[in-house]
């Protein structure tokens, strides 16, 4: 095997360290990490967890739903975000995400460094992290990109190297789960290439017990959650709604607009069609699965940024028989202290900058703040992403993205009334006693609020628009 140093940033680790920290310096400083009003409920839920000392199980955030049965699914990286809010407000939520995603990334460009030359690896690492930068956002899938990673790279190398799957990952499997509910990707993960290492084992007894044992651990690792089967049951549920059509991230990926998850398909055709690739045929499928999830539901796509380069990477080199560069064996603390010291004055930077929320397309600030308390207190119509904001500032919602919770009818329900239906919407103002809304200026609804005689502006700026109903 080719032997490699690491002095002077010129080895193995220059590549990872550098896509480590590029990745942490701009999730700490792109304004986009925090334009998910997401955000601000999971750091609500969080907060009210440390409070409680209990994970929640009923809804405490809408009106709609009140102490309706909830599963907080995230509950682990919910609590993390409300810690790091707690310790140093929205830069610490910046940094917490950007070393996740420093992580990450660093650990892509390790693993593609295995298989692929100098040149191929960055081209397979920009195209890969080109494809999450959607999904940059401070949620929790971001804090369980680094595991999806390890555990993706750890089965490939085990499979490669014809070795027993490394069940010392089976932990990373039940912090996943209380992270995240991409964790059933993992479990597919293992059976997928536990049968492709079946596939071309020489010892198939063996194999199959090894690879059967590994996937028993991932399933039995996946239950150690506050919910049990029912949290390992979750995400699949989730997956089978029918009513998250009109939510961006579940929405089927567009083509009638260029993005990086275009230009990564288009080069990879590009590669395929140009140049002698050969991925084994079960590889290919595997792949093609990620593509499939990538195309029907966008959110995916940062799942596929970082499984299919290493699956393609590993396929061309197990075919090709090219040779795996050297793991670097022994300490050579340069580089990585080198590293770690510009974190830290990338951190000290951010906090030199305190972040100061303004007006956004998830935050309506200006316009909350024009709502009376006593207004406030009573039911609002609100649109869907303003719906963490309002959690955020302690008012009881209509809807917010749980959609889980909410389910298929009342989704529906609510695209409905937002089209808008004008009946639907006065069925719901009546069921739920509604007062006021705060919506888009752009929201058909909010158009046919202004020409109400029933109902009146009472403020509204470039980001959110609030009407009272007339007494």
């Amino acid at each position: 095997m080719e032997r490699r140093g690491l002095a002077g940033f010129g080895g193995d680790l220059a590549i990872p360290l550098g896509a480590a920290l590029l990745v942490y310096a701009l999730v700490v400083f792109a304004p986009q990490v925090l334009n998910d009003g997401d955000t601000y409920w999971h750091i609500t839920a969080g907060a009210r967890m440390l409070a409680q000392h209990a994970v929640l199980t009923r809804d405490p955030f809408s009106y709609t739903f009140a102490d309706a049965p909830w599963q907080t699914q995230e509950w682990l990286s919910e609590i993390l975000m409300a810690l790091a809010y707690r310790l140093a407000a929205w830069n610490g939520v910046v940094l917490l995400f950007g070393i996740a995603a420093g992580a990450a990334a660093g650990l892509l460009a390790f693993h593609l460094g295995r298989w692929l030359p100098r040149q191929a690896q960055l081209l397979a690492l920009v195209l890969g992290f080109a494809c999450t930068a959607p999904s940059l956002l401070a949620r929790p899938h971001l804090l369980a990109l680094p595991i999806l990673e390890l555990w993706t790279a750890s089965l490939l190398i085990a499979s490669h190297e014809g070795r027993r799957p490394p069940f010392w990952l089976l932990p990373f499997m039940a912090i996943w789960a209380n992270l995240h509910g991409s964790f059933p990707l993992g479990i597919a993960l293992a059976g997928l290439l536990g049968f492709e290492a079946w596939l071309s084992a020489d010892h198939k007894w063996e194999c199959a017990r090894d690879w059967g044992l590994f996937l028993a651990g991932t399933v039995i690792a996946a239950l150690i959650t506050p919910h049990g089967v029912s949290g390992l049951l979750f995400p699949l549920h989730l997956m089978t709604m029918t009513g998250l059509s009109f939510i961006g991230e579940w929405a089927p990926t567009d083509f009638s607009h260029f993005g990086p998850f275009q230009i990564a398909i288009l080069a990879a055709l590009y590669f395929g069609f140009t140049r002698d690739l050969r991925v084994p045929p079960f590889r290919a499928l595997v792949i093609l699965l990620f593509v499939y999830l990538a195309l029907q539901h966008s959110r995916h796509q940062i799942v596929f940024a970082i499984v299919a380069p290493l699956l393609l990477a590993e396929g061309i080199a197990r075919e090709k028989g090219a040779p795996m560069r050297a793991i670097f064996r022994r300490a050579e603390w340069g580089p990585v202290a080198a590293a770690a010291m510009a974190a830290v004055l990338i951190a000290t930077l951010r906090f030199a900058h305190p972040i100061a929320r303004k007006d956004d397309s998830v935050s309506p600030i200006t316009a909350l703040a024009h709502v009376p308390a006593s207004l406030a207190a009573k039911p609002v119509f609100n649109e869907y992403a303003f719906g963490g904001y309002l959690i955020f500032n302690g008012v009881k919602t209509f809807i917010d993205s749980r959609a889980d919770m909410y389910g298929d009818d009342f989704l529906r329900n609510y695209a409905a009334i937002t089209r808008p239906d004008e009946t639907a919407f006065d069925q719901a103002v009546a069921k739920y006693g509604i007062r006021w809304t705060i919506l888009r200026p752009a929201s058909p609804l909010a158009a046919t609020l202004d020409a109400s005689p029933h109902w009146q502006r009472l403020y509204a700026d470039n980001f959110a628009v609030v009407h009272v109903l007339k007494q």
